[in-house]
C-alpha cells in the first residue's frame, strides 16, 4: 500500500461577472504518477469530471500565469490570495476561481511525500532499463 495526498477545495465556476456557482473539487496526488495532480469537479446534476495536469503547472500558476493548451492557471489580484483556472475542451471553456491557500497547503503536502525535482516514474527506472537491455535484440 502506498500513500496519496488528498484534499478538497471550493471553487467558483464563473458564468459571468455577476454569476458564479460554488462547486466542490477533490484534489489528489499519487506518487506512482509523481508529475501529475488530479482535480475532480463535482458539478450539480452531472457525473464528476476529472482533469489531470502537471503538479508543477499548479505550483507555477499560483504566482504567475502558467499553462499551454487546455489548462491555464494564474494568480488573481495583487495579493495572490486567489487563483484563476481556465479549462478548455472541445465542448467549451470553463473559468474557475479559488482561494490559493488550500491549493498551497495541498502542494506542500505533496512536496513532503515527493519533493519537487525528485520525482521518478515507473518505480526503479534503472532496474527496468537493465532488464530491457539484458533481453535486448534477440
Amino acid at each position: 500500500m502506498h500513500s496519496t495526498v488528498q484534499g478538497h477545495v471550493v471553487m467558483h465556476l464563473v458564468v459571468s461577472q455577476e454569476l458564479s456557482f460554488r462547486i466542490l473539487v477533490d484534489l489528489e496526488y499519487d506518487p506512482l504518477d509523481p508529475y501529475a495532480v488530479r482535480l475532480t469537479f463535482h458539478l450539480p446534476g452531472d457525473e464528476p469530471v476529472t482533469w489531470v495536469f502537471a503538479r508543477e503547472l499548479l505550483l507555477d500558476g499560483l504566482c504567475r500565469p502558467a499553462g499551454e493548451g487546455d489548462v491555464h492557471i494564474q494568480p488573481l489580484g495583487e495579493q495572490l490570495s486567489e487563483v484563476g483556472v481556465v479549462l478548455r475542451s472541445p465542448e467549451g471553456e470553463a473559468l474557475l476561481r479559488a482561494s490559493s491557500s488550500p491549493l498551497i497547503a495541498f502542494l506542500a503536502r505533496t512536496d513532503r511525500l515527493v519533493p519537487l525535482g525528485e520525482e521518478r516514474t515507473g518505480g526503479d527506472l534503472d532496474a527496468q532499463l537493465a532488464l530491457i537491455l539484458s533481453t535486448g535484440a534477440r
